[in-house]
C-alpha cells in the first residue's frame, strides 16, 4: 500500500477520542520515498489548524535544525506518533498512542525508512522502549528490524530548555552523518 492510500483510508479516523477535539487531522508531510523520518509527539494548536506537522514555534526551530544540518525539510518525512491534537497540548496517553500506532505502521510500510528519529519521550517510548527516559537515551542509535533509530529531544523542549540545545545538536550532526551515509549507498 502506498502512503496516499494509507492517508486516504484514516482522514476521517474516530478510532479514539482525540478525534473528537481536533480541527484536521495530521497524518504527516514530505518525501514519502526518504529513507529518514521524524516522529515527534502530536500536533499542537497550530498544527491542529493547519493539518500540517510541526509548524508552530517548536517546528520553526525543527526547519532550522534541519536547515543548519544540512537536511532539506521537503526531502524527509515528518510525522507524530499521535494524529490529532490532545487536549490542552498534554503528552499523548499510551492508549491513545497504541491506538495510532496502527496508522504510523502502515506509514513505515508504505515509506520503508532506514532511519527514524523520535523527537521526545512519548514516540521514543512508543517506538524503542516503553521504559525509556529521553535524558538518558537521547543521542544513541538503537536498531530495530534493520531500521536505525535516535531518540533526540522535541523542539519544544528545547524552546522550554535552550541549554540542551548543544545536545540535540550534537544528535542532528549524527543524524546528518548517518543520513548521507544511507544516501550515498543508495546511489
Amino acid at each position: 500500500m502506498d502512503l496516499e492510500s494509507v492517508h486516504q483510508r484514516y482522514a476521517r479516523c474516530s478510532r479514539c477520542p482525540l478525534h473528537r477535539g481536533r480541527t484536521r487531522i495530521v497524518l504527516g508531510e514530505g518525501n514519502p520515498a526518504s529513507p529518514l523520518m521524524f516522529v515527534g509527539e502530536g500536533p499542537g494548536a497550530d498544527e491542529d489548524r493547519q493539518g500540517r506537522p510541526f509548524v508552530g514555534r517548536a517546528g520553526q526551530l525543527l526547519s532550522r535544525m534541519l536547515e543548519a544540518a544540512e537536511i532539506p525539510r521537503a526531502e524527509i518525512f515528518i510525522t507524530n506518533i499521535v494524529k490529532c491534537r490532545p487536549p490542552g497540548n498534554r503528552t499523548p496517553q499510551d492508549e491513545e498512542m497504541a491506538t495510532c500506532i496502527t496508522i504510523l505502521r502502515e506509514q513505515f510500510v508504505a515509506i520503508r525508512p532506514k532511519l527514524i528519529v523520535t523527537l521526545g519521550s512519548a514516540p521514543t517510548r512508543a517506538l524503542i522502549d516503553p521504559a525509556a527516559r529521553i535524558t538518558r537515551v537521547r543521542g544513541q542509535w538503537v536498531e530495530r528490524k534493520g531500521v536505525r533509530m535516535m531518540p533526540t529531544f522535541h523542539p519544544a523542549y528545547l524552546l522550554r530548555n535552550p541549554e540542551a540545545k548543544r545536545e540535540a545538536w550534537i544528535d542532528f550532526q549524527a543524524i546528518r552523518d548517518a543520513y548521507r551515509e544511507v544516501l550515498s549507498a543508495s546511489r
